[in-house]
């Protein structure tokens, strides 16, 4: 069907050339990346030592991905001879190239982004560029491609001169991420959907480039998050501990990553997921001494011990906790945490603070966290009395209320909060001096307690079989003593 594969040609063409044309109006943004020194050696070589240079460059990025194809993973330090051998295989690059086999990456294609229609441009840098796009049928789905204008490609083409090999070099890290995309599937890492290898058949800026198709996430901003109530925030962290978690004992062994900042992930229906891999380590450090296993942070240090077999063991692990503690845990687990849980939390920022707890530790403290939440544990000092100062009307609804707001709250226009039961809401209610009644509509959140609104005033009621009002009982007018 040569007529047909000429047009899905012709359209793949289309979609990229729609793309360049973002790319291009990024131009202005990606400077400020700033012009980094070379990443290239020997820019001055002459033109054989130039060509002799990107291919060993090329070479060592190949001898980065080809031990992560491995089912079984390969020694760590890179010496087993049939690694060496897979390096020399070029028919297993081949397979990163034009669809792996090892990595299942069949589930979209290049046919799959005929017809694509780009929305909007969600992020650039030195190599890659992250584009929202609709598919034919209608699907969001995120869409990662080499940065033709970004730093890596210019300094590439400065210092060599010769595209389609920049665009190769360049390229090494999209297929990287492409590959660990695969091996590293959890709930909290984003979905790999499939790729597409290049426009096959192209010419110029367009032969062979690859695209990587994610689920569509939502970038995570940690300002709004700060702003959020404590569970959403609570949530993210414990996300964040999952992950960190398989990540230690991953298909590949004990994974690093080494760019760890919050713009590396994503919020999928308010799951965390980690959407940026490239910079990931598969390898524990190399060491001949204790010195070479310390950790440098802006404001600690931590020196591990060198083990028996040369290797740094958990640096990895506790470079992530670390990290995970000073992005996330500092700004969004102790502000506002139940007053029955911050001896749990205080505990968690102590441990992960001075690293004293390994993963598995933190993860059980986390864990703990959410089990005494979701049950209503917590909230044993509650007096039961407190909701007899309540009558409570159900399968009615509030009508011609008057809100009020709090902070943080569910809506911006009232005061929406999430209770175990109405036993806590009523205790929250006489805590606000606006509060005269409250109701629970049976929403609930991802731990599954529900969503009190509370109220100043009503007008009055209206049937709602899924709601219950509890309003407070005028106290009775105290008679003074004689």
């Amino acid at each position: 069907m040569p007529g047909m594969g000429n047009s899905l040609r012709a359209a793949a063409l289309l979609a990229f050339v729609v793309l360049s044309i973002l790319v291009s109006l990024l131009i202005g943004s990606v400077r400020q990346f700033g012009t980094s020194a070379s990443r290239f050696p020997n820019a001055s070589l002459s033109g054989g030592e130039e060509e002799l240079a990107l291919l060993h460059q090329l070479r060592e990025r190949r001898r980065e991905i080809v031990p992560l194809l491995s089912p079984e993973g390969e020694d760590r330090d890179g010496s087993s001879p049939r690694v060496q051998d897979a390096i020399l295989d070029s028919g297993l690059w081949d397979e990163i190239t034009l669809g792996s086999r090892k990595a299942h990456l069949d589930q979209m294609s290049c046919d799959s982004l005929v017809d694509m229609r780009a929305v909007e441009v969600l992020g650039s840098g030195y190599t890659k560029l992250v584009v929202k796009v609709h598919l034919a049928g209608g699907q969001l789905v995120a869409l990662k491609l080499v940065n033709e204008k970004g730093i890596d490609m210019s300094k590439c083409l400065e210092d060599f001169g010769d595209p389609q090999g920049c665009r190769e070099l360049v390229s090494y890290k999209l297929k990287k991420e492409m590959v660990l995309l695969q091996r590293l599937q959890h709930p909290n890492v984003i979905k790999l959907k499939g790729h597409c290898a290049g426009v096959q058949g192209g010419r110029g800026v367009d032969a062979g480039r690859p695209a990587v198709i994610l689920e569509q996430g939502d970038p995570l901003q940690m300002i709004q998050l700060l702003q959020s109530p404590w569970e959403d925030r609570f949530r993210v962290c414990l996300d964040l501990v999952r992950l960190l978690h398989f990540l230690s004992r991953s298909p590949l062994g004990s994974v690093g990553l080494l760019d760890f900042q919050p713009r590396q992930f994503v919020t999928v229906g308010g799951q965390l997921k980690l959407t940026d891999l490239d910079d990931a380590s598969a390898r524990e450090t190399a060491c001949g001494a204790d010195a070479d296993c310390t950790l440098r942070f802006p404001h600690r240090n931590f020196t591990l011990p060198c083990s028996s077999r040369g290797l740094c063991e958990g640096l990895n692990e506790k470079r992530n906790i670390y990290n995970a503690y000073r992005y996330f845990f500092t700004y969004l687990l102790p502000h506002q945490a139940p007053p029955g849980l911050t001896h749990l939390v205080d505990h968690i920022m102590n441990t992960t603070g001075e690293l004293k707890a390994d993963i598995n530790q933190t993860l059980e403290a986390f864990e703990h966290i959410l089990l005494l939440y979701k049950s209503g544990l917590h909230l044993d000092n509650l007096p039961p009395s407190i909701i007899r100062d309540y009558a409570v009307m159900r399968g009615m609804g509030a009508s011609g209320t008057v809100e009020y707001r709090c902070w943080p709250s569910y809506s911006q226009q009232g005061c929406v909060l999430s209770v175990h039961s109405a036993r806590e809401a009523a205790h929250i209610c006489n805590s606000h001096s606006q509060c005269s009644s409250f109701a629970l509509t049976g929403q609930k959140t991802w731990t599954g307690r529900l969503l009190a609104s509370f109220k100043s005033s009503f007008s009055h009621l209206v049937p709602d079989r899924t709601s219950e009002v509890y309003v407070k009982k005028p106290k009775a007018p105290e008679v003074p003593s004689l």
